[in-house]
C-alpha cells in the first residue's frame, strides 16, 4: 500500500477496515505481527494518551464497547479475544462463537460473522469520531447499591450492568415474556433468549442435551391448558434455572407482557401490566420462597417492557419501582435486585430511584 499521511491513514472507511478486520480473526491475536494493518494501525496509534495504542487494545475496546450479550459474546471468540483462545485455530473460534448463537458453523460464517464483524467496525468508527470520549463501560460500576429511604428505613437495591447470564446467587430472575409464554430463539439477544440458552443443559462438546427452560415451561403451559393460546397480560410463569442453577440462580418467573400488534412483528406492552407483572412476580415469590432450602430470598427485575415492547427505560423501571416500592414499604424481606445491558440504562434507572429523594443520582459501588 502506498504510503499515506497520518491524516489520510485515519479517515475511516468501514469496508477496508472490514477487510483487515476479517485478516485478523483468520489470524488471532497471537499472530497479529505478522499482518500488514495499516488502517487498524493508525487508529491504534491515533488513540488519546490515556488508552494503550496497539491494535489488540483498540479491538478489545472495541469490543467492550458492544451490548452486553450475544454480539459481544460472539465478537469476542470470532476474534480470539476471549480468555484462553487467542492461540485458538481460526476454525476453532468460529465454532465456538456459532455456537453463541445455536447455529452451524456454515450459516454463522455465510451470514452472523459478517454481522458481527461489521458491528465491531461500527464500534471502531465511533472510537475514531469521538477519541476523547471515555469508554462507555466500567467495570467497578458493575454491581452497585442503591440506598434509598423508605418510610422511615433505608432500603438496597442492587443494580447490575450486565448481561442477565452473568448474575450469581440471585434465588429468582423474572423474564419478560409475550403473552404466548413463547420463549425467545436461543441465538437471539433479548433477556429470555439469553436465559433460554444459558439455561440449556449441554454435554462436553458444548452440543445440546437438554432445552430446560423451555421444556418446563411448555409443561406448566400445559398444564394450565394454555399452550398456543395467550394468557392474561401480566400472568407470571414460574420454571427451574436449568444450567444457570450452577450460578447460584433457582428459578425464573415468565412475565408476560408483551401483547403481538397483528400483522406486524411488533409488541405493545402497558406500563400498567408491567406494574401488575411485578407484582404478581413478588406474590409468588412469597408463595414459593419456604418451599426450598434455602428458603428464597432475592428477586432481579429486568426493565420489563423496555427492549422489543418499546418502553422507555424511565417508563419501564417507573412501573417496576411501583410494584417494588410497595412490597417493600410493607415490610416485606426480599433482596430486590435490578438488571440492565448498559451504563445509560443504569444511569436512567440511578435517575428515577434517587432524585425523588433529593440524592446524588450516583449510586455506590460494591
Amino acid at each position: 500500500m502506498p504510503n499515506r499521511t497520518r491524516d489520510e491513514r485515519t479517515a475511516f472507511d468501514h469496508d477496508a477496515v472490514l477487510a483487515e478486520l476479517r485478516a485478523v480473526r483468520r489470524a488471532g491475536p497471537v499472530r497479529l505481527r505478522e499482518l500488514d494493518l495499516p488502517l487498524l494501525d493508525a487508529l491504534a496509534a491515533a488513540s488519546v494518551p490515556r488508552h494503550p495504542r496497539t491494535v489488540e487494545d483498540l479491538l478489545r475496546r472495541a469490543v467492550t464497547g458492544l451490548d452486553a450479550g450475544t454480539l459481544q459474546e460472539a465478537a469476542r471468540f470470532s476474534l480470539g479475544l476471549a480468555p484462553g483462545t487467542s492461540d485458538w485455530p481460526a476454525a476453532d473460534r468460529r465454532k465456538r462463537a456459532a455456537g453463541v448463537y445455536g447455529l452451524s458453523v456454515e450459516r454463522f460464517r455465510r451470514h452472523h460473522e459478517l454481522l458481527v464483524l461489521a458491528a465491531v467496525v461500527d464500534e471502531i468508527g465511533r472510537l475514531a469520531e469521538q477519541p476523547d470520549e471515555p469508554d462507555r463501560r466500567d467495570p467497578a460500576a458493575e454491581h452497585q447499591l442503591l440506598h434509598l429511604p423508605l418510610r422511615g428505613r433505608t432500603a438496597t437495591v442492587h443494580l447490575h450492568t450486565h448481561s442477565v447470564d452473568l448474575l450469581r446467587d440471585v434465588d429468582v430472575v423474572v423474564s419478560p415474556s409475550n403473552v404466548y409464554l413463547a420463549l425467545a430463539e436461543a441465538y437471539k439477544n433479548s433477556v429470555s433468549a439469553v436465559l433460554r440458552r444459558a439455561g440449556a443443559v449441554r454435554g462436553p462438546t458444548g452440543d445440546l442435551v437438554e432445552d430446560r427452560i423451555s421444556t418446563e415451561l411448555r409443561q406448566w403451559l400445559d398444564q394450565y391448558r394454555s399452550f398456543g393460546r395467550p394468557v392474561l397480560a401480566s400472568t407470571v410463569a414460574p420454571t427451574g434455572a436449568g444450567a444457570l442453577e450452577r450460578q447460584g440462580l433457582r428459578r425464573i418467573y415468565h412475565a408476560a407482557v408483551a401483547v403481538p400488534r397483528p400483522g406486524t412483528n411488533d409488541y405493545d406492552v402497558q406500563s400498567a401490566d408491567v406494574t401488575r407483572a411485578t407484582t404478581r412476580a413478588l406474590a409468588l415469590l412469597a408463595e414459593e420462597h419456604t418451599r426450598f432450602d434455602p428458603p428464597l430470598r432475592s428477586i432481579c427485575f429486568p426493565l420489563l417492557g423496555a427492549g422489543r415492547g418499546g418502553l422507555a427505560p424511565e417508563v419501564s423501571i417507573a412501573a417496576v419501582w411501583a410494584a417494588v416500592e410497595a412490597e417493600l414499604s410493607r415490610g416485606a424481606p426480599w433482596e430486590i435486585h435490578l438488571v440492565v445491558r448498559n451504563p445509560a440504562r443504569a444511569r436512567a434507572v440511578t435517575r428515577h430511584l434517587l432524585a425523588p429523594h433529593g440524592a446524588p443520582a450516583q449510586p455506590t459501588a460494591r
